[in-house]
């Protein structure tokens, strides 16, 4: 195979052949550079992560004692949805999309992205999108309230702000199908001659297989939601039980989106997290092919799990059997993966840098979280912890220590790589360890407060539950706060430090650092020769 499609090792210095060099303003609103783009993902992650975190701590703020102090209900409510909708398809999502605008073409020996401009424009639509919806902070009746899952009759009920969030939610939607055709179009169409689809790192498989999850579910959520759309102002009845509707119809609509959405935002995180544990155990990913077929069957199986999310809304024995045994059957990748991971670092020559750090936390919480989800899927177990802070629990720890942990320990990895310069190593332990410390002070006492009996989604709350609460909202701060010293040990690395080398993680085997999974036979820096 060929690694050009088209005429591209000319457009490898994509400003170069165009005209004049573009400088200023105008270098990042029209660049068609995939580090530039990866670049600018990764930069409005971090601000989107900052609005949302902001968001959760007014939630915690409210919480941290009972009664109402700071806010009022509908605002709180408020504040639930946001925080949501801006974590994941503005902070996470973005995040990963970053790291493979930047790391994919470098991974596979292309000279840039496949359809540069398309990767332009799938940027562009973001700022825009949540430029939207935080405007709907401002309009008559306050943001949406109906929670991220915009659930029918409440979410019906939003006012002004009802369609503005389904515009936004569509926008990003357009832009996440964009970035996924333009990763599986690189990935099948532009890798070096000889690499082979089971030659290609871990980091690039995972994103081949999230991007074909985002094309098939992505769609589904813009049905739903224009379904929401043309009840509330075109008169039909898709959800509206008055007129032969079916509110449960739409959670099931939503789920079948909501729960590949879920892996979505964690196979790019295994992809990471299988790049930087056989660089620091100094060995070769253990069982490469079983991880590529562990993320494939994920992916698949993610499909046939949605109504575990269900239980509770009235369902025939047949489906509560179906869905429990289909996500416990989610384990068994997982778990291979898991294993595969622990094996590679069994006898290996381990350092503990920074992304070492967060990746070795990533193991031991994700697992956390996987565990309490194997809880959840079984149907009994489900009727009492359903909807309880338990629930709340499980999914951030997937998602925080899982999804989170991951992007950071992939810019601590690859800030060398980016910048040319090492970031301040003492620093980055000290961001480690406040970060692991307080994420488990928010995240793991809810655990205790679902079993307890303690319903999500509520601004006020029995004094039973007043002592595990505290100790979350001083764990939400102190992760907050932490966050800002990672801003700090980026912008100092981007300024200037110690100068990266080629042997960067100071690797006595000489394995290539920046692919430890199967490496392309050809340097990183040059568009490959096509003989």
């Amino acid at each position: 195979m060929t690694a050009t499609t088209h005429n591209d090792a000319d457009h490898a210095d994509d400003h170069h052949d165009h005209g004049p060099e573009l400088t200023g303003i105008k270098r990042w609103l029209f660049t068609t550079n995939h580090k530039d783009i990866g670049t600018m993902y990764l930069i409005f992650s971090l601000v989107m992560l900052f609005v949302g975190g902001a968001m959760a701590l007014v939630i915690r703020t409210e919480l941290g004692q009972p009664g109402m102090q700071f806010v009022q209900p509908d605002f709180y409510n408020q504040m639930v949805t946001m925080h949501a909708l801006i974590m994941i398809f503005g902070a996470v999502m973005p995040a990963f999309v970053g790291l493979a605008n930047w790391m994919i073409p470098l991974m596979v020996g292309a000279p840039d992205m496949a359809l540069p401009r398309m990767n332009n424009w799938s940027f562009w639509i973001l700022p825009v999108a949540f430029g939207i919806l935080l405007a709907t902070l401002f309009v008559p009746g306050g943001a949406p309230a109906g929670g991220w899952t915009m659930y029918p009759p409440l979410v019906l009920q939003t006012g002004d702000a009802f369609p503005m969030l389904i515009f936004a939610v569509h926008l990003m939607g357009i832009s996440s199908i964009m970035g996924a055709i333009n990763i599986i179009v690189t990935i099948l169409n532009m890798r070096a001659p000889g690499m082979t689809l089971l030659k290609m790192p871990l980091f690039v498989w995972t994103w081949l297989i999230t991007a074909y999850l985002l094309i098939a579910v992505m769609p589904v959520l813009a049905g739903a939601v224009t379904m929401l759309l043309t009840d509330q102002f075109f008169g039909t009845s898709f959800f509206r039980a008055a007129g032969g509707g079916d509110p449960v119809m739409f959670q099931h609509i939503f789920w079948f989106f909501g729960h590949p959405e879920v892996y979505i935002m964690i196979l790019p995180a295994f992809g990471i997290i299988s790049e930087i544990i056989p660089t620091f155990s100094r060995k070769p990913l253990f069982g490469y092919t079983s991880m590529v077929y562990a993320t494939a069957s994920i992916a698949f199986l993610s499909f046939i799990v949605w109504a575990h999310h269900m239980f509770t809304a009235g369902m025939p024995l047949t489906g509560q059997l179906f869905f429990m045994f289909t996500t416990m059957l989610i384990a068994v990748p997982t778990g291979v993966k898991v294993f595969n991971w622990a094996a590679t670092m069994w006898k290996g020559a381990m350092t503990f840098e920074t992304p070492m750090l967060f990746a070795v936390a990533f193991l031991f919480l994700f697992t956390i979280g996987g565990f309490s989800g194997l809880m959840l899927a079984i149907v009994p177990a489900d009727f009492q912890y359903h909807d309880s802070y338990f629930v709340v629990a499980h999914f951030h720890y997937v998602l925080v220590p899982g999804a989170i942990f991951a992007i950071i320990a992939g810019v601590y990895y690859w800030l060398p790589k980016w910048t040319g310069h090492m970031y301040n190593e003492t620093l980055g332990k000290a961001h480690f360890w406040l970060t692991t410390i307080f994420v488990n002070l928010t995240f793991f006492p809810m655990h205790f407060l679902g079993l307890a009996g303690m319903p999500r989604r509520i601004p006020d709350y029995s004094t039973q539950f007043a002592d595990f609460n505290l100790v979350a909202t001083v764990g939400a701060f102190g992760f907050g706060l932490s966050q800002l010293l990672f801003v700090w040990i980026i912008v100092q690395c981007a300024r200037g430090g110690k100068k990266a080398t080629a042997e960067v993680w100071e690797n006595p085997v000489g394995l290539e650092w920046t692919v430890p999974s199967p490496a392309p036979h050809h340097t990183f820096d040059e568009p490959p020769v096509v003989k």
